[in-house]
């Protein structure tokens, strides 16, 4: 096992992989092999093979135009989950969330890496415990939002050659993905705000009052969306479907 993934690390180095990217998709491999129990050469192929699937993560210095892409979108939190699937086996690699809560992508030049993602809570002493939990299973904190925190892994990790992408689809024109029930309580809060600020504005609701009724709006949702979140069975990323919201 050893001497194949020396070969592999080899090939990769030699594609130009950086060497953080090299540590991290081994290690990912190595820990699907010994969870499997198979031999990497039945479960992966020759390693010079596999290499070339994974090595035009990181084209050449020289290459001429191989800048990678990078794309910015946001969704609500009930179609994140959904949207990063889609999107993360179009080659998006998440790599932060902006202040704004926006997921911030990127995606490599030639064949890239299918990403498969995950969000949890990760509050309080939550978040020792579920750090501890994914960590081996190859799961990379990418960003954090509210209480959430987003992860992510190559899903060569779990899929092998399947795992690399090599016909690349088309950046979305898009950045916007509500879900109907996002729409649906985007909708009820800018009701909440125009009644609000009209009481407010008549004089039948004093500043403290609009404060608190924003307030306790703001905590109604944040609280029903926690509440979805622990609720719900601890899984990997739901079954793909198409990008329409």
């Amino acid at each position: 096992m050893t001497a194949y993934f020396d070969e592999l690390t080899a090939a990769l180095r030699t594609a130009g992989v950086p060497e953080e990217q090299i540590a991290a998709t081994v290690a990912d491999l190595r820990g699907h092999v010994a969870e499997t129990g198979t031999a990497p050469e039945e479960e992966f192929g020759p390693a010079a093979r596999f290499a070339a699937s994974l090595g035009g993560l990181a084209p050449e210095p020289e290459e001429p135009g191989a800048v990678a892409e990078h794309w910015t979108w946001t969704a609500d939190l009930f179609n994140d989950r959904r949207m990063l699937a889609v999107h993360g086996d179009q080659g998006w690699e998440v790599e932060s969330l902006d202040p704004l809560g926006r997921f911030v992508c990127r995606r490599a030049p030639g064949a890239a890496l299918r990403w498969e993602y995950r969000r949890e809570v990760i509050t309080g002493r939550r978040r020792a415990r579920v750090l501890g939990e994914l960590s081996p299973e190859g799961w990379e904190l990418c960003g954090e939002w509210l209480v959430y925190g987003y992860f992510k892994r190559p899903r060569a990790a779990t899929a092998g050659p399947g795992g690399a992408l090599e016909t690349l689809p088309e950046t979305p024109r898009r950045w916007l993905f509500l879900s109907r029930r996002g729409k649906l309580v985007l909708a009820v809060w800018a009701a909440l705000v125009l009644v609000s600020s009209g009481a407010f504005f008549i004089g039948a609701l004093g500043m403290p009052g609009l404060a608190l009724t924003l307030g306790l709006g703001s905590m109604a949702s944040g609280l029903y969306t926690a509440h979805l979140e622990s609720t719900r069975p601890r899984s990997t990323t739901p079954p793909r479907t198409g990008p329409t919201p």
